[in-house]
């Protein structure tokens, strides 16, 4: 036999092989699905209508467009809407509209707005370091070990959660608005987030190759300090530089003109704000593939080097509903964080697993729970906002909740999101409340020692 002939047997025997492997799909497998699919007329019919038209405008159930109305029994006193723009700083956002309304209160004015950019001026710089001293820490390892890669693939983001928020205030303080205004780059992050990142990674290299060549500590430290402060020029020429001091003066309701005062950002934030102490807050979650009524922190999830890490109990939902109930009804609003994307119809401003009937629309079924989406990753926290408003029943149950969002107040229901009680069951993953409002068999819960968490569990994603 000639050997092409051979080479040709062999060759038709490889592809042969290959098609008839296990778990391959064969013509046979296709031709029957073509069957069952085109023996169901009905088939045809929702090909059409999806394959021509928005799913989510064939899924939408026209009876939750009828008696919507965001009116709520419980409600904090609260004041105007803000917009984070392009950015992922709803932490930073939902954080400082959290404590604003304590500022309009007490200085009985018409509005107040925080300084978003002054924080997260600090903000990026501190993950910058926090980025290189990890870098440093595992500078033993193998480039591709877990954690490296960890750190890698995402050395600088602008999400974050309620500890990040109580690092920056705690270390960096508070300034108004008009003294640190938004630029064009806080409120579109994208392409000053890619630059810092590229050139931190460069340093993450040179900080490596130093320690692999047996540089001293110092020499290292010394270094990383240059290195920031590079950092620190990229992000002034992008935001603005922080004002190490500046004057201030309040203006009432009644346009009366307060006294004109000089302050550092610290002295601001415990000038106006005395009573705050932020260790008084308590994050409260509900992530149904863990133990509930335990302590747990995330590694290394924090902002600043000597910052706290985000550390949470875990309860039952009926229990956070409890207690956000007793936080609204006491004028104090909630940081709280949810997958918003799920069922939203933005039009409205309401969130409602109703909103839209996908497994009419397909004729499949979709069958996971809570847990279940959220141990595959379909589901998880996205986005914070304040919790603000609940409506309840004759018993004085729970039916429905607001959110006060940051998309601006042209965004939802004039800025705000509605959502039904059942939506918060499914979507809802953690509010914090003050102590006052905890019950002391939780407060019990925060003398455990934590179970430590690893960065990269699909439950901790920060906030955008």
């Amino acid at each position: 036999m000639k050997k092409h002939t051979i080479l040709a047997i062999v060759l038709l025997s490889a592809i042969s092989l290959a098609f008839g492997q296990k778990g391959s799909i064969s013509m046979e497998m296709i031709n029957e699905m073509h069957k069952d699919f085109n023996t169901d007329k009905e088939n045809i019919m929702r090909m059409n209508a999806i394959s021509n038209n928005s799913i989510k405008e064939i899924a939408l159930s026209r009876s939750n467009l009828s008696g919507v109305e965001h009116h709520f029994k419980y409600k904090v006193d609260v004041s105007g809407i803000t917009d984070q723009q392009k950015s992922g700083r709803c932490w930073l956002f939902t954080s400082l509209n959290v404590i604003r309304p304590k500022v309009i209160e007490k200085y009985d004015l018409s509005e107040f707005v925080f300084s978003q950019n002054h924080l997260f001026f600090w903000d990026q710089f501190e993950k910058a370091n926090l980025f290189l001293e990890n870098i440093i820490q595992h500078a033993d390892e193998d480039l591709d070990s877990r954690y490296n890669q960890w750190l890698l693939k995402s050395p600088i983001g602008d999400g974050g959660v309620w500890n990040s928020f109580t690092n920056l205030v705690t270390k960096y303080g508070l300034v108004p608005q008009s003294i640190m205004p938004e630029t064009h780059n806080s409120k579109n992050t994208a392409y000053m987030r890619r630059l810092l990142r590229r050139k931190i990674r460069e340093f993450a290299l040179e900080l490596r190759n130093m320690h692999n060549e047996g540089a001293k500590p110092k020499a290292i430290e010394k270094r990383k300090v240059e290195m920031m402060g590079i950092v620190y020029k990229m992000l002034a020429l992008n935001l603005g530089e922080p004002p190490q001091n500046f004057e201030y003066r309040f203006v009432n309701k009644e346009e009366e003109l307060g006294e004109r005062k000089n302050y550092t950002p610290q002295e601001f934030a415990k000038t106006i704000l005395p009573d705050i102490n932020y260790d008084n807050y308590v994050m409260l979650m509900n992530d149904p593939t863990r133990a509930y009524h335990k302590l747990y922190e995330i590694d290394n999830d924090r902002n600043v080097m000597e910052g706290m890490n985000w550390k949470y109990i875990n309860l039952p939902n009926d229990e956070l509903k409890q207690y956000a109930v007793t936080s609204i009804k006491g004028n104090d609003a909630m940081y709280a964080s949810c997958d918003v994307g799920k069922q939203l119809n933005n039009d409205i401003g309401l969130l409602d697993p109703a909103n839209y009937n996908y497994e009419s629309a397909y004729g499949i079924k979709f069958n996971m729970d809570k847990k279940a989406r959220i141990l595959t990753r379909e589901s998880g926290s996205s986005h914070g906002m304040a919790l603000i408003a609940v409506d309840v029943d004759a018993q004085e149950e729970p039916v429905k909740w607001q959110f006060e969002n940051s998309w601006g107040s042209k965004s939802g229901h004039n800025g705000y999101l509605s959502f039904t009680d059942k939506w918060f069951n499914e979507y809802m993953f953690r509010v914090v409340i003050h102590k006052k409002y905890l019950p002391e068999k939780v407060l019990k819960i925060l003398e455990q020692k934590p179970t430590m968490l690893p960065p990269w569990d699909p439950m901790f994603k920060a906030d955008e």
